[in-house]
């Protein structure tokens, strides 16, 4: 069932909360949705069986959660706090986290300024292209979302995510919008500063985010695993990143 926690900024962020157990906060990627992310790839039935209580959010400008156009309302930090409020809403005190691609941005937020709240984090989708802030690539997708006609789109990152924010019900203005908040990534130094565990999962060929490693090698705690053959997309889903993520989190 949707529920909604409110921000601090009034924005309505949906999530829902499945099975129980320990809480697990799932935050998806970029055009994506905790259903489209998390439910359709089988992580709600794979985390509620091995005894975990799934909450997973819709980050805003997603899925059933609020769509401001405004590129201020998409801070990285107001996203943390989106997280901290669901957290709260759904009534649980410390939780297991795990964020793919843009929710792995915001995983790192949550747990460098929140770590009370946080044990264990799962950072899906982020390698080591996290420290080359790209804000070219940025507005080179925030201007491909909106172009009326996609042929005259050249860059072929820009053009895989026009084609995937097209699918039914999602909002190409407030994804633009995202594309378009400034936002720098932390450094290696302020990453060590967590002691907190940190599994860090890529694709073998995801050419967005390149390899775990030395992401994983910037936390205190941090450690990496690469899907054979997969790449950005298909890892989501992947037996051996679900496998990977069970054995992480009572270790």
């Amino acid at each position: 069932m949707t529920q909604f926690a409110i921000a601090e900024d009034g924005i309505r962020i949906a999530y829902e909360v499945v099975g129980e157990g320990m809480p697990v906060l799932l935050i998806h990627g970029f055009a994506s949705s905790r259903i489209q992310n998390w439910k359709v790839p089988g992580w709600y039935d794979t985390l509620a069986g091995a005894g975990y209580q799934v909450i997973a959010m819709d980050c805003r400008g997603h899925g059933d959660s609020d769509k401001p156009h405004d590129p201020t309302a998409y801070h990285h930090d107001l996203m943390a706090g989106d997280a901290v409020a669901v957290v709260h809403a759904a009534g649980a005190t410390n939780v297991h986290l795990m964020g793919y691609s843009m929710g792995g941005y915001i995983s790192m937020r949550v747990l460098l300024q929140h770590p009370e709240l946080v044990q264990k984090v799962v950072i899906g989708g982020v390698g080591e292209a996290y420290f080359k802030r790209q804000p070219e690539q940025q507005k080179a997708i925030a201007d491909a979302l909106l172009d009326p006609d996609w042929r005259r789109i050249t860059d072929s990152m820009a053009k895989t995510f026009r084609f995937f924010a097209e699918q039914p019900g999602k909002d190409l203005q407030a994804l633009a919008a995202y594309m378009r908040c400034d936002r720098s990534p932390y450094t290696p130094s302020e990453l060590a500063q967590s002691t907190r565990p940190v599994l860090v999962v890529c694709g073998e060929n995801d050419a967005i985010t390149g390899a775990p490693g030395p992401l994983a090698a910037a936390f205190a705690d941090g450690r990496a695993v690469t899907v054979a053959r997969r790449d950005h997309m298909t890892t989501v889903g992947d037996k051996l990143y679900k496998q990977a993520v069970l054995d992480f989190f009572p270790a």
